[in-house]
């Protein structure tokens, strides 16, 4: 659609476009990005469909393993990062998918492990993670509360940069195109049109299990308040820690109403945080099974979700961010 100059923010030609490759009636996957993500999948209109999706897969994958090294060197586990990764839940949903899930994790990943040693670059991989806003709410917080200047402007330069691209590629009109149908996204999202059983957040579990939708939406809203509290008072006046950018990325998928069990590939790197200081300081209470539940829950939330209406994955999320929180507090109180 990019290449023949069509809004990819109109439904109904997207649907038409969509339906070139997948034409089973009655279904059809919306498009929601913000216009900063069009440069990233351009190139890939060049090649055929499956072409596409697998150079897509590959590329933004092999990112996605070079972060979780990243984070393994940095805490020192000497593990084989590559075999863990394959036998993580979520790396299979997210290629059975083909979505973008490795792409985001390895800049938040890779970005906020950064922070303290390349400040700059940090922030040049932050501001390329605004492709999925959502899952950034806690990120300048953190980065406030510690005094993270450098990163800030870099994040807030290289959002600015890949926002003026795709204005430049493809007209300034694409933003507020875009923002029209972020209203479509929130009422689907609302109503329930996306299954609440694909979702792991804490708004549609709720709304699973039959939580009216505005009461649904309070309580998420008090839980992202709690967790962005967290965030401040753990990262107040301190050095950008991995601990304290664990804590953000164990909180980043509670934090969004809009969550689905592809987005689990965030957890790789607090549960490699979780997991090195325990090994090395002892296993705390509950530690070990939150640890093993968070690794396989991906593979268990959706079908026990379709199948029971039992939504698990909030609660493991709630649990990893619990432990990682604990294990941050303890080493503020040693500083």
């Amino acid at each position: 659609m990019l290449h023949a100059g069509a809004n990819v923010y109109e439904t109904a030609a997207h649907i038409a476009a969509q339906r070139e490759f997948y034409a089973i009636p009655g279904e059809y996957t919306a498009f929601f990005y913000p216009p900063s993500f069009l440069p990233f999948v351009w190139p890939l209109g060049f090649l055929p469909y499956f072409p596409a999706l697998g150079v897509w897969l590959a590329a933004t994958g092999a990112a996605f393993l070079a972060a979780v090294r990243a984070w393994f060197r940095a805490m020192g586990l000497k593990g084989p990062a590559a075999v863990l990764v394959a036998a993580f839940p979520p790396l299979f949903v997210t290629l059975t998918h083909g979505q973008t899930s490795f792409l985001l994790a390895a800049l938040l990943g890779g970005g906020l492990l950064l922070v303290e040693r390349r400040p700059w670059l940090a922030g040049a991989l932050i501001g390329l993670a605004t492709i999925k806003p959502q899952f950034g709410l806690l990120v300048p917080l953190a980065l406030l509360a510690s005094g993270q200047w450098r990163t800030i402007a870099g994040a807030a330069l290289s959002a600015l940069a890949l926002a003026a691209l795709a204005s430049l590629a493809f007209g300034p009109q694409i933003w507020a195109d875009w923002l029209a149908i972020t209203r479509t996204a929130s009422t689907a999202t609302a109503a329930g049109n996306i299954s609440f059983a694909k979702m792991v957040s804490v708004f549609a579990g709720l709304s699973l299990m039959g939580m009216p939708a505005a009461a649904a939406m309070a309580v998420q809203g008090a839980v992202s308040l709690a967790l962005a509290g967290a965030v401040i008072a753990a990262g107040w006046r301190r050095a950008f820690t991995p601990g304290l950018a664990a804590l953000v990325l164990a909180g980043a998928p509670l934090a969004t109403p809009f969550v689905l069990d592809y987005d689990m590939v965030l957890t790789a790197f607090p549960l490699a945080y979780l997991f090195a200081r325990a090994r090395s300081e002892g296993f705390a209470d509950w530690e070990r099974i939150t640890i093993a539940a968070v690794f396989a829950g991906a593979a268990f939330a959706r079908p026990l979700a379709l199948n029971t209406g039992l939504p698990i994955m909030p609660l493991l999320l709630a649990a990893l961010f619990a432990c990682v929180w604990r294990r941050v507090r303890d080493e503020g109180a040693a500083q």
